[in-house]
């Protein structure tokens, strides 16, 4: 069981570390100004400085409501039901990750739809297959051949000449 105020801490921490690897990056590529402007690393080192803020303030919040007592920090947010809810949906889009690094988006779009819609929300099988399909073939045509933007591709787009 995970309470509310563990949750709200290590969410901020997380947040914490992004925003800092964000400045750190940034640090490199500069983040004064130049003859032409802002230098690239600009933006990002206050967004990342805005990110880590609020991470910091959100710790000090959380922490000073444990420390004065108030009792909603102590109600769990994540018992066993909710964990095989949140595991439900995350664990795909993990998935769907791992397939667009090694089999391409258009496979890993299939792939998913396919398992959320047949196996998650029930759908009939010509209905799965058809949004799949069509939705691969969608972001194809859209992206790739109207919009001229490449998306990851895998073996089994090299072997179509796609």
């Amino acid at each position: 069981m995970v309470t509310r105020l563990w949750a709200e801490t290590v969410v901020a921490l997380f947040t914490l570390a992004y925003g800092l690897t964000i400045v750190w990056g940034a640090l490199e590529f500069g983040i004064g100004w130049d003859t032409s402007g802002p230098e690239a690393g600009a933006f990002p080192f206050y967004t990342g400085m805005l990110v880590a803020l609020g991470s910091l303030a959100t710790l000090a919040l959380t922490w000073s409501k444990r420390l004065s007592g108030r009792d909603m920090l102590a109600e769990v947010v994540l018992d066993g039901e909710r964990i095989h809810r949140v595991a439900s949906f995350f664990l795909p889009i993990l998935g769907f990750v791992i397939l667009c690094a090694t089999l391409g988006m258009y496979v890993a779009t299939v792939v998913y739809l396919v398992f959320t819609m047949r196996f998650q929300g029930g759908f009939g099988w010509l209905r799965t297959l058809t949004v799949a399909i069509g939705s691969a073939v969608f972001f194809y045509l859209a992206l790739e051949r109207f919009f001229h933007i490449p998306l990851m591709k895998g073996p089994l787009e090299a072997a179509l000449g796609l």
